[in-house]
């Protein structure tokens, strides 16, 4: 790592690495967001590596000072090389990193990967390199909120050691996140549930979106407007309010949140929201069953909702 001139760059705390010189492969949605975070904490990112129009796109707009390189040439430059490819990629992008010696010893380098720790960096550790796990706990749409968000997010981390947890815990401390420390047994538990609380609400919420616009579809709205298909009309309008109170009810009060009519044990209810559902789309009507299920079992219900689920089940 590089060592700062006496008396710069070093806070009171001393957690804060030296100026670093940064490699991004490649410049997708986190790469980049984290790329740009980093610079404004007074790194530099000397190269980053960008295969698609949108990567490099999103190279110009978030590191307009950094060239696009091909991904040894971003490696060699790097004294903290960071790794923001798909979970699929990573295994081989570090086993050719490793086979053509681009990383030279002593580098750190970060992946972003939520589901894996060190051990798929094991080939460049094994090279003298120093390997860390900085995970974003955050979804990353790549517009430029994503710079903004990246401010009080929580960010897993995974070391060989000490010194290593303790670089990981300065950087993400110099991008404004928070972070905490994930086993590298734990990783796929902690992955998962990440996922399930991301992807599974988005799932959730539009599947509530296409439902409430099959309702609404032809009646007269006061001069509102569906749009259609597009994002923004008035069935969002009437979900986001409510799922917002429902989110934020659930983090602060648990069980205490869930409401409706499984957790009041009103089966008749349940019944007709399967039949209504159904007629929509049978898709909706089964993830309805699902989730409803898991309510029901949180909620302690009574037998009669788990006997209409269960019947809704067989048909």
């Amino acid at each position: 790592m590089v060592q700062p001139p006496a008396g710069e760059n070093v806070p009171h705390d001393g957690l804060r690495p030296a100026r670093l010189t940064i490699g991004v492969i490649s410049a997708g949605r986190v790469g980049a967001a984290l790329g740009a975070a980093l610079e404004r904490a007074d790194h530099v990112v000397a190269g980053c590596s960008a295969v698609s129009r949108a990567s490099r796109q999103r190279a110009q707009r978030w590191l307009p000072d950094t060239p696009v390189l091909p991904v040894d040439e971003v490696a060699g430059r790097a004294e903290l090389l960071l790794l923001a490819v798909p979970d699929a990629e990573l295994s081989a992008l570090v086993a050719g990193l490793a086979a053509t010696g681009a990383v030279r010893p002593d580098t750190i380098v970060v992946h972003t990967s939520g589901a894996n720790g060190i051990g798929v960096l094991a080939p460049l550790a094994a090279q003298g390199c120093i390997t860390l796990a900085i995970h974003p706990a955050m979804t990353f749409a790549g517009t430029d909120e994503d710079l903004d968000r990246l401010r009080g997010t929580c960010f897993g981390i995974t070391a060989a050691d000490e010194i290593g947890y303790a670089i990981a815990q300065s950087l993400v401390l110099e991008v404004g996140g928070e972070p905490f420390r994930v086993r590298e047994d734990a990783r796929t538990l902690y992955h998962a549930a990440l996922a399930h609380s991301s992807n599974h609400v988005v799932t959730v919420l539009l599947d509530a979106v296409e439902s409430l616009r099959a309702a609404l579809w032809g009646q007269e709205l006061l001069g509102q407007e569906t749009v259609g298909d597009t994002p923004g009309g008035i069935a969002e309008r009437i979900i986001a309010p409510l799922a917002r109170a429902s989110l934020e009810n659930a983090l602060q009060r648990g069980q205490g949140a869930l409401t409706g009519p499984v957790a009041r044990g009103d089966a008749a209810a349940v019944a007709g929201h399967l039949h209504a559902l159904a007629e929509v789309n049978p898709g909706l009507a089964e993830a309805y069953r699902t989730n409803s299920l898991r309510t029901a079992q949180r909620a302690h219900a009574p037998q009669e909702v788990f006997d209409v689920l269960a019947e809704a089940g067989q048909s």
